[in-house]
């Protein structure tokens, strides 16, 4: 639904020749869309798109409609993807939604680190604004903006810090920001991916669009995978809920799997080989698909080694503004380091407690979500663990 046709080309001609002209549903028509066609969010925590329309169009004041391109996690490529090849897809849904609110402000961030995504949304919103012109129409006013490299850059409250004239990094947040965000006005956040697919659920309807996937998830969702012979190289696949693992991931479904990224959860070997694509069944087993970032991990790589390396990196990209991020995650990432290299001075309990120093106690979900990696490693490859404890690793 979302990659259709895309070897037409992203030009909106290509784009309203593929799709037709763009729905004007008021507010109630957009909430009974989404809501029936259960739209959940695709930036990772997966809320229902529906009640967070719901929160923002219940604020008195000026709405405001932000698009986050600025995906962050540097192992994840949808939403770039659909910059490039689909651009108008996302413009559409944040463009009906902002109708539907009365607004015209529409934000659009891109991320610095990948320039050809900003020069994709700006030839969009360039040729949006044309159209609009030639008909005699009035359009959106589209405002684009460019965040900074770093893992922490598109997270909600660090984009709404940047399009405030601060620096991009998260700050503490007392409300949603649907209810409290730009100059505390109610803002309408969300990643491309979820724009996009409210766009197909209300140019289909929530029959025809669950028409792929399941009952309980209808429709789609983008994953991100590596390639098949370029591990450096992502691909994206778009795949119904309820699709096979095997069939998205052929051999590589007996191996253990990083689900949901640098911030997700491992999959151990073979628990994917019987089970399908579905958000709700993997937290049934305590597994988070996220941002829809799936990694094997690779043939003969330690599962130990290969986690210390994300946590290092993570460590290394905290806003430094709260002392889990400050003090806790480089002590997290020496002790995971330790275990790692075999150093006798390593403690299973060492590594616990500062998990559970660092949870709940940030000014964003960052400690949070490397704790949960951690956590992860130790219970998914506990056998792993005991041997590097030791002084041995298994592969």
């Amino acid at each position: 639904m979302l990659l259709a046709g895309v070897g037409d080309g992203p030009s909106l001609s290509a784009h309203r020749a593929r799709f037709g002209a763009l729905p004007t549903p008021d507010l109630d028509a957009v909430l009974s869309a989404v809501g029936a066609a259960a739209v959940a969010g695709r930036g990772g925590a997966g809320f229902p798109f529906a009640r967070k329309v719901a929160a923002a169009a219940a604020g008195k004041r000026r709405h405001v409609v932000v698009v986050n391109l600025s995906e962050g996690e540097p192992a994840s490529a949808k939403d770039t993807a659909l910059a490039l090849l689909a651009p108008h897809q996302i413009l559409d849904g944040a463009e009906v939604v902002a109708r539907a609110l009365r607004t015209k402000e529409i934000h659009v961030v891109t991320p610095q680190e990948r320039p050809a995504v900003a020069d994709a949304i700006t030839r969009a919103v360039d040729e949006r604004a044309a159209a609009e012109t030639r008909g005699g129409r009035g359009g959106p006013r589209w405002q684009l903006h460019s965040a900074a490299p770093g893992f922490v850059s598109g997270q909600a409250q660090a984009v709404l810090e940047l399009l405030a004239g601060r620096p991009g990094l998260p700050v503490t947040a007392w409300q949603p920001e649907a209810i409290s965000g730009l100059d505390g006005r109610p803002t309408l956040l969300s990643n491309a991916e979820t724009w996009a697919q409210v766009a197909a659920v209300l140019r289909l309807g929530p029959l025809r669009y669950a028409a792929h996937g399941t009952f309980a998830e209808p429709g789609t969702t983008l994953l991100t995978l590596p390639h098949e012979s370029d591990p450096d190289t992502a691909v994206v696949v778009e795949t119904a809920y309820g699709t096979p693992w095997v069939s998205v991931l052929g051999a590589a479904v007996d191996r253990p799997v990083l689900l949901g990224g640098f911030h997700g959860t491992w999959a151990g070997a073979g628990v994917l080989a019987g089970a399908r694509v579905s958000r709700v069944d993997l937290q049934q087993q305590g597994l988070t698909l996220g941002a829809g970032v799936v990694l094997p991990l690779p043939t003969g790589q330690c599962p130990i080694a290969f986690t210390w390396e994300i946590v290092d990196y993570l460590a290394g990209q905290s806003a430094q503004r709260c002392g889990p991020c400050r003090n806790g995650l480089p002590a997290l990432a020496a002790e995971v380091g330790r275990l790692a290299t075999g150093n006798p001075a390593v403690s299973w309990t060492r590594i616990a407690e500062l998990v559970g120093l660092v949870e709940r106690r940030g000014a964003c979900a960052h400690p949070d979500g490397t704790a949960r990696l951690v956590r992860s490693m130790l219970t998914t490859f506990d056998d792993e663990v005991g041997l590097h404890l030791a002084g041995r690793c298994g592969r």
